[in-house]
């Protein structure tokens, strides 16, 4: 691990995250709770086997991943963050929101993964109705589909499809990030080939006012 070698708290914390692909692993823990070297690997497109090895052993004596061997039947090793691995959620949220104005036009190279919804959907949405049902919303791109779970005046992400979504979104991912961040009404995104199938309400219940018409 290099270091800046500079006395300051910032230089510090780049010594140990800010390296090419360290704070991808930890988003894809943070996202996805404990994850086996195959999550990680798919979770990361593009980073050579070698490399990820590297970056888990250094987070790992930084003290910010630890691993556990599973029991039968899954008899695997499993990666978790640690407390101070969990401490760097305000930072990624912070990256994430400010990272957004760069995602308007994906490159044409750009891969993705369903889970990582879990960012934008963690800033833009809100339970307007805490009081209401709980609902979920099903989001069906080219990669796995994930769920948005919104009750009790929250909205959580998890990886998987849900057995009776309340209601579904089929489409580019950008669509539907222009239409959670507020960029395209529902109207403009429909117009532009997002399928919106199922209870348009709660569209109004987690988007922003005059966005979900």
């Amino acid at each position: 691990m290099r270091s800046y070698g500079q006395y300051c708290s910032i230089a510090k914390a780049l010594d140990v995250v800010g390296d090419r692909w360290t704070l991808l692993i930890i988003r894809e823990l943070m996202i996805r709770g404990a994850c086996r070297y195959t999550d990680l690997k798919n979770g990361l497109p593009g980073i050579a086997t070698n490399l990820l090895s590297d970056r888990i052993r250094e987070l790992e004596s930084a003290g910010l991943i630890r691993r556990e061997d599973a029991p039968p039947p899954v008899a695997t090793t499993l990666f978790h963050l640690t407390e101070a691995g969990a401490e760097l959620q305000p930072v990624l949220d912070a990256i994430g929101r400010w990272g957004v104005r760069y995602m308007i036009a994906p490159a044409d190279r750009d891969q993705f993964r369903g889970h990582w919804f879990a960012f934008p959907a963690s800033i833009f949405l809100h339970d307007r109705d805490p009081g209401g049902p709980p609902v979920s919303i099903e989001l069906r791109t080219a990669s796995d589909p994930v769920v948005i779970e919104v009750s009790g005046g929250s909205a959580t992400t998890r990886l998987g499809p849900a057995a009776a979504p309340d209601l579904v979104l089929r489409g580019e991912p950008q669509l539907i990030l222009a239409l959670f961040s507020g960029h395209l009404t529902a109207a403009e995104v429909t117009d532009r080939g997002l399928e919106i199938s199922g209870d348009a309400r709660v569209l109004q219940r987690v988007l922003p006012q005059s966005v979900a018409t």
